[in-house]
């Protein structure tokens, strides 16, 4: 990792800075993007891009389809949003976003509701806290296709309860399988996301930093009602896929007793007229 050239703190261009993520897609091609944006590169891998715009500007791009600012204003945001989006994976029309703002130069940190106080507010601090403020926004986007899906569950159980019957079929279940399914390997694939980055274990103080944002967003929390979620989701596919394998096993059934007595009848008339 290159050292950063200008120092954000001594330099005290700006008191406060402004943090806005957003998630545009689903995901982003992240190697195919890398050529085309020529901005100063702090961190890059596979996963991620970090640019250094300018002294107190800085952009976080990562592949789960979250783009993060600093300190851009409203043109330079919607500029790069434009520039990024060939390169997106089912592009949102609705975007989640999250806003936070950064105090820097304070006696201590203090970690508020939508804003933090930070003592050192060096390019490592920084993007930690674009680090989790995009892991907020994935959280969210996570939790909506979740609750969805819960949703869509709990109007099954309710036809279940009321009918004695399921109202899904073959295709329809399958498709409803392959959404869970999907949502459980895009948040296991992007597990990463909710592990700490590699500095917060090597420096002491970016690892009480790291401590507190994720309780400031609730992560863990957040993200454990979403596997309960999906934990639920799995259950009632678990049933229904169950009452789908009798019924269709009973459907057979009947169908080998009316071929059987169908054979029956056959024969027995073939005697008959013989």
């Amino acid at each position: 990792m290159q050292e950063l050239s200008i120092d954000l703190i001594n330099h005290q261009p700006f008191v406060m800075l402004k943090v806005n993520a957003f998630q545009i897609a689903d995901s982003i091609d992240l190697r195919l993007f890398k050529p085309a944006f020529t901005a100063e590169i702090y961190y890059a891998d596979t996963d991620e891009l970090f640019y250094h715009i300018d002294t107190e500007k800085l952009i976080y791009v990562f592949k789960y389809g979250i783009v993060c600012f600093l300190n851009n204003d409203e043109i330079e945001m919607s500029g790069f949003l434009q520039l990024i989006t060939p390169f997106c994976k089912n592009v949102f029309s609705h975007r989640l976003s999250e806003e936070f703002e950064i105090e820097t130069h304070a006696s201590r940190n203090h970690f508020g509701y939508n804003k933090i106080e930070l003592l050192d507010a060096d390019i490592e601090a920084l993007r930690l806290v674009m680090l989790n403020v995009s892991q907020s926004v994935a959280l969210d986007h996570y939790s909506q296709q979740t609750n969805r899906l819960l949703e869509e569950t709990n109007f099954h159980t309710q036809v279940l309860e009321k009918k004695g019957k399921l109202d899904l079929r073959g295709v329809h279940l399958k498709k409803y399988i392959g959404r869970t399914l999907n949502l459980k390997n895009k948040i296991a694939e992007n597990l990463y996301i909710f592990d700490s980055p590699d500095e917060t274990w090597e420096d002491e103080n970016l690892g009480r930093l790291d401590i507190g944002l994720k309780k400031t967003f609730d992560l863990q929390t957040r993200f454990r009602t979403i596997q309960e979620g999906l934990h639920i989701v799995k259950e009632n596919l678990d049933l229904f896929k169950d009452l789908l394998q009798y019924r269709n096993s009973t459907l057979l059934e009947w169908v080998i007793i009316v071929l059987i007595f169908l054979e029956v009848l056959n024969l027995f008339f073939d005697k008959l007229f013989r």
